[in-house]
């Protein structure tokens, strides 16, 4: 029997064969029951491995088709909400494999590595709770090594359109789409330092405008302010620096133990994962367009919100956001939520993260990088559930589980977790979440932190082989109470 998530999810399922969208059924509820496994352990069987292969290979089961269905019930989703986030970024598939390479991967940063990009636009609620994926796109690196000298002529003199970042620019237009298809739901596009493109700016700005958007800025960008000394151009850090501080807040730091690339003014330092005191400032600029090959551009003007650490620890990096976005700033409060929701934005990495060490995508052993597309699809589907079910539990702790998970699934938990009999009503959401990360090597004490990604992924494997268990073999056991 499939889960009745899986049939929801592939309601619209369309690879011009009943027979295939019943397979992409199967084999989505197959590795979403097991998503560390792998495949064959997954199918439980060499018929319904073989099945899952040739589904793999088959050229109507495209990424884009397999991921369809899925960004049609994110659709649902997301018109059930009054507010939106839409969270952009790339992650980097590593398939480098020690003999054989897999054919049609490409270099990764100039390395010996091997692989595909993969870059997406998934759908936050604003208290971060995953609604799917609506825009996808993946490629592999060309061959042709290319001199520094030829690098720069190519950045300077090829059109946006023909490069990687363009990527940034194209996802922010499919949210625009979306937010002209469902004006009753407010959207708010977001995407890191790495978006911070001026093209995108202008297509942000653009009429008919379609939604809000939020970047963290990358470039200390000039404006049309000018010194009045020296005739030089303001730059945005210092037109925000001079504004008034609006508010402080306190916010958690994550770590970081690597150094991070940013831009031509050197590399973001390694950082300790620590509690800081921030002082918000905001403004409203219009910067000056940069030089382009293909012709000018026009000016921009933007709202910028500042976060910057007040007192940050000796040898250790300073806190500072420089947020740009279309949404206002005229309030404090309008202000504290550009911040709010670009908090959000780190979701999208988790996504990521889930996807690569939970469903172990990049492990997957395939010859051709088409086949280990088609099932990228399906484990991204399958990564946007476990977070879902993660969120849920933290953001309606209270509803019954029933709202997330089977009646066999809940009972037989219970059941194997508490060894007695499972009460007549389903405990609350919170609670079993619990209980399935508990399976995953979860600690179920008293505790305020609730269960993470990892422990959920790996319960929920075997809270499936659980319940099949229950169902076969298990007493018919009555409720208590």
């Amino acid at each position: 029997m499939i889960a009745p998530w899986v049939v929801e999810e592939m309601q619209t399922a369309d690879l011009d064969d009943k027979r295939l969208n019943t397979r992409l059924g199967i084999v989505l509820d197959q590795l979403g029951a097991h998503p560390t496994a792998s495949i064959p352990a997954a199918c439980n069987g060499y018929a319904e491995t073989t099945a899952a292969y040739r589904l793999f290979d088959n050229d109507r089961a495209t990424f884009e088709n397999v991921l369809a269905p899925h960004t049609d019930a994110t659709r649902r989703r997301i018109a059930e909400q009054p507010a939106v986030l839409l969270a952009q970024d790339t992650t980097e598939l590593d398939l480098t494999r020690p003999e054989q390479q897999v054919v049609g991967a490409g270099p990764l940063d100039g390395s010996s590595r091997r692989g595909v990009f993969l870059h997406a636009l998934h759908a936050f609620t604003p208290n971060g709770t995953p609604l799917g994926t609506l825009h996808a796109e993946h490629w592999a690196r060309g061959e042709e090594p290319l001199s520094e000298a030829e690098n720069e002529r190519r950045k300077r003199h090829t059109p946006i359109e023909e490069k990687e970042s363009y990527r940034w620019v194209a996802a922010l237009q499919a949210a625009q789409a979306e937010a002209q298809r469902n004006p009753q739901t407010q959207f708010i596009a977001l995407a890191d330092s790495e978006a911070d493109i001026y093209e995108l700016l202008v297509a942000g700005t653009a009429e008919p405008s379609g939604g809000n958007w939020i970047v963290r800025a990358c470039q200390d960008r000039a404006t049309h302010e000018i010194h009045e000394n020296s005739g030089a151009a303001v730059h945005v850090r210092e037109q925000v620096s001079a504004s008034a501080v609006l508010f402080t807040n306190t916010i958690k730091v994550r770590g970081r133990t690597k150094k991070v690339a940013c831009d031509k003014r050197g590399r973001r330092q390694a950082r300790t994962t620590r509690t800081a005191e921030v002082e918000v400032r905001a403004t409203t600029v219009t910067l000056r367009p940069p030089w382009r090959a293909q012709g000018k551009l026009s000016e921009v003007t933007i709202n910028v919100v500042m976060v910057r650490e007040i007192d940050p620890p000796q040898n250790d990096e300073r806190v500072e956001w420089i947020l740009l976005t279309s949404l206002p700033i005229g309030t404090s409060e309008q202000v504290r939520s550009v911040v709010q929701y670009y908090a959000v934005r780190w979701m999208v990495e988790i996504l990521f993260r889930t996807l690569k060490s939970g469903c172990r995508v990049e492990a997957r052993r395939f010859e051709h990088v088409d086949r280990l597309l088609t099932c990228l699809a399906v484990y991204l589907i399958v990564a946007w559930r476990t977070l879902h079910v993660c969120r849920m539990g933290r953001q309606c702790p209270d509803i019954d589980c029933e709202a997330v998970f089977e009646p066999v699934e809940w009972k037989s938990v219970y059941h194997f977790a508490h060894r007695k009999p499972p009460p007549r009503d389903p405990p609350k959401l919170m609670e079993m979440l619990r209980l399935v990360a508990q399976l995953g090597g979860y600690v179920n004490r008293k505790r305020k932190d609730p269960p993470g990604p990892q422990t959920v992924w790996l319960g929920l494997q075997r809270l499936h082989d659980i319940a099949l268990c229950y169902q076969a073999f298990g007493p018919q056991i009555k409720p208590s109470g």
